[in-house]
């Protein structure tokens, strides 16, 4: 189980060598800095992509706009530093998606020398990166709102389990729940097109097995939930 969460912060990250196999490398960062492993959000693109300058751009809130330049400075800090490149020198791709064929499966980097994952919510980005097929998510504890439309949308265990909670403890373990269904999702690349009934995670304190991936919960802020899945 991985109990230790790197931080990110603005100055250059202490990098190890990259991470084999199912081993993992976790970090997490405060998307609300105005620079990221030594390079201001601001001059953000100097580094970045042109799709991620674009996709910044039709981000209409500043501050979203901000969340994401900061996440993904970080990520592109890391992915450098392990794959001995400079931040702007790595190719982001995407995979080929595994429901209909199209371009637009699980971001990769060019090669593959390295999975990685990247999620944000809030003020708090979470990367994960591996040997292996990983996917990571992070999430701000829904609102009552959030739960009353998603609830429907589970695997009907989870449904149950979680209307069997007394009702101020449904949003945190929904948080539970969508976080290690979304790390899942993401790390076999289907994301979110066949819907939330599958994979059953489960909203116990401990996730549900998942045949064919290894679900943790991580570490997370006061009232945020944070999920890792890399492929056993």
């Amino acid at each position: 189980m991985i109990d230790y969460v790197n931080r990110l912060g603005d100055g250059a990250p202490l990098i190890g060598p990259p991470p084999k196999g199912a081993a993992v490398a976790v970090w997490s960062l405060d998307t609300r800095l105005d620079s990221v492993a030594g390079h201001p959000v601001a001059e953000a693109s100097a580094v970045l992509d042109a799709a991620e300058q674009e996709r910044a751009g039709r981000l209409v809130h500043p501050a979203d706009r901000h969340r994401y330049l900061a996440s993904h400075l970080g990520l592109r800090a890391l992915l450098g530093g392990y794959l001995g490149l400079a931040p702007h020198e790595v190719t982001l791709v995407r995979e080929t998606c595994p429901c209909c064929g199209g371009p637009h499966g699980r971001p990769a980097v060019a090669g593959g020398a390295i999975h990685f994952s990247l999620s944000h919510s809030g003020d708090v980005a979470y990367l994960a990166f591996a040997g292996v097929p990983v996917g990571i998510d992070v999430e701000e504890t829904p609102s009552t709102e959030a739960l009353t439309d998603v609830l429907p949308l589970l695997h009907p265990a989870e449904i149950a389990e979680l209307n069997a909670l007394p009702e101020a403890d449904r949003r945190t373990a929904l948080a539970r729940v969508w976080c290690r269904k979304e790390a899942c999702l993401k790390a076999d690349g289907t994301g979110l097109a066949l819907g939330l009934v599958d994979p059953y995670v489960g909203s116990a304190p401990a996730p549900a097995p998942v045949p064919g991936w290894t679900v943790r919960d991580l570490p997370a802020p006061t009232d945020y939930a944070a999920a890792l899945a890399v492929r056993a």
